[in-house]
């Protein structure tokens, strides 16, 4: 097998940025009004991963404890607004919910895998932590989000049934435990989906990247295997956290139902 790892430099950006050329043209082609989103999209991938790459050299650069902690406790709070803002900016305290649900998951993943498997000479080393990290948040992140907005969406159309249960009896739990198991199915369906046809339909990004830096491919599909597993475990911790936050957020102290 050939270990060589070929690098690309601007050029090759430049060249690649010619098929996005070509995705203008087409939709432009076919009617769609995309063009401008098209446009600002690329922009926005290249600049943020500009700095992505940046950021990470000097985090590498540093390897302390101190700056790879604030460097995941940034990508915790940037996951918990874009989260925030997609389920609901009218319920109090989502953000710290979201940060608190979304940072508490991806600390139990990373703990146990970092400690019990990886081992790395340091647990705090950014090599492994924060590609890990960045993974498992990005998917729980959007695990939480579905099942999130699921949730609110249906409490929201349904006060008269739950208000109907409650006054059958029901304990707030009770009274919207449907609404809240559909939404977390709702949530890990994607990954679900995913880990059904992975190495058949799709070849995930841990994979590709590995085997592309030259790593023996059956090492990369070990990789991919613990990563798949970290991201169903930190998904599901996440879904449970996030619905159960927004659940209690739609009762008062009374057990009564309150809309937001």
């Amino acid at each position: 097998m050939e270990d060589s790892f070929i690098a690309l430099d601007w050029l090759d950006i430049a060249l690649a940025l010619g098929l996005m050329g070509l995705v203008v043209v087409l939709s432009l082609w076919q009617g769609l009004t995309l063009a401008g989103q098209w446009i600002m999209a690329t922009g926005r991938t290249i600049l943020q991963l500009l700095v992505a790459g940046y950021w990470l050299t000097l985090i590498f650069a540093l390897d302390q404890a101190w700056a790879v902690l604030l460097a995941l406790g940034v990508m915790v709070t940037i996951a918990a607004i874009v989260a925030r803002n997609r389920i609901s900016k009218k319920i109090k305290n989502l953000l710290p919910l979201l940060w608190l649900s979304l940072g508490a998951s991806n600390a139990l993943t990373l703990a146990y895998v970092i400690v019990v498997i990886i081992q790395p000479p340091t647990w705090y080393s950014p090599q492994y932590l924060i590609p890990l990290t960045g993974m498992v948040l990005g998917n729980g992140m959007n695990a939480a989000t579905l099942a999130g907005e699921r949730l609110v969406s249906r409490l929201k159309e349904s006060p008269g049934e739950i208000e109907t249960y409650l006054s059958l009896g029901a304990s707030p739990p009770q009274a919207i435990a449907s609404y809240r198991k559909a939404a977390m199915q709702a949530g890990l369906i994607p990954i679900i989906n995913q880990m059904m046809v992975v190495g058949l339909v799709s070849l995930p990004g841990m994979l590709t990247g590995q085997v592309l830096s030259g790593i023996d491919p059956l090492t990369a599909a070990l990789y991919q295997i613990l990563i798949m597993i970290m991201i169903a475990f930190g998904n599901l911790v996440a879904v449970i956290l996030v619905t159960q936050g927004i659940a209690r957020s739609f009762f008062n102290g009374a057990a009564q139902f309150v809309t937001h």
